[in-house]
C-alpha cells in the first residue's frame, strides 16, 4: 500500500463521514479521491475503478432524490412545503453550523405545514420529512460505502 493509497482511504473516510455531517460535500469528496487515485495509478484497472464509483455515486444521487420526493409526495407534503425546508435548511446551514441544514428543513417543512393544514397535522407531515431526510442520509451512505469498498477492492488488487 503506498502513501497515495493510504492518503485517498482517509479522503475517502473522510468524505463518509461528511455524508453523516453536513458540514462538507462528502459525496464530492468521495469521488475527488478516487479520481486522484486513478489519475496516480493511472492503468486500465484504475479507470474501471473510477467508472464503477462515478456509477455508483450517480445512482446514489437519483435515488436519494427520487425515493424520497416520491414518499413526501405521498402522504400529501406539496412542494410549497419542500421549497420552504430548502430555503431554512439553507439559512440554518449558516446559522447553526454542523446541524443547521437538516433543523431548518424540519423546521420549514413544519412551519409551511402548519400554517396551511394547522397543528396535529403539521406535525404529521413533518414527521414524514424527518423520515424522508433520513432515508436520503441512508441512501447517499449506502452509495458512499459501497463506492469506498469498490475503490478498497480496486486499491488492493490493482
Amino acid at each position: 500500500m503506498t502513501l497515495t493509497d493510504v492518503l485517498v482511504g482517509l479522503a475517502v473516510a473522510v468524505g463518509l463521514v461528511g455524508i453523516l455531517v453536513p458540514l462538507m460535500p462528502g459525496t464530492l469528496l468521495v469521488l475527488g479521491a478516487v479520481l486522484v487515485w486513478a489519475l496516480v495509478v493511472s492503468s486500465t484497472g484504475g479507470w474501471v475503478v473510477l467508472a464503477a464509483v462515478v456509477l455508483l455515486l450517480g445512482a446514489g444521487a437519483v435515488v436519494k432524490y427520487a425515493v424520497p420526493g416520491r414518499r413526501l409526495a405521498a402522504h400529501g407534503v406539496p412542494a410549497r412545503s419542500l421549497l420552504a425546508g430548502a430555503l431554512l435548511g439553507v439559512v440554518g446551514f449558516f446559522v447553526v453550523p454542523v446541524v443547521g441544514l437538516p433543523l431548518g428543513f424540519v423546521l420549514g417543512v413544519y412551519l409551511s405545514e402548519l400554517q396551511r393544514l394547522g397543528s396535529r397535522a403539521a406535525r404529521a407531515s413533518t414527521a414524514a420529512a424527518l423520515r424522508a431526510v433520513g432515508l436520503t442520509v441512508l441512501i447517499e451512505l449506502a452509495a458512499g460505502l459501497m463506492a469506498a469498498v469498490t475503490w478498497l477492492v480496486g486499491a488492493v488488487t490493482v
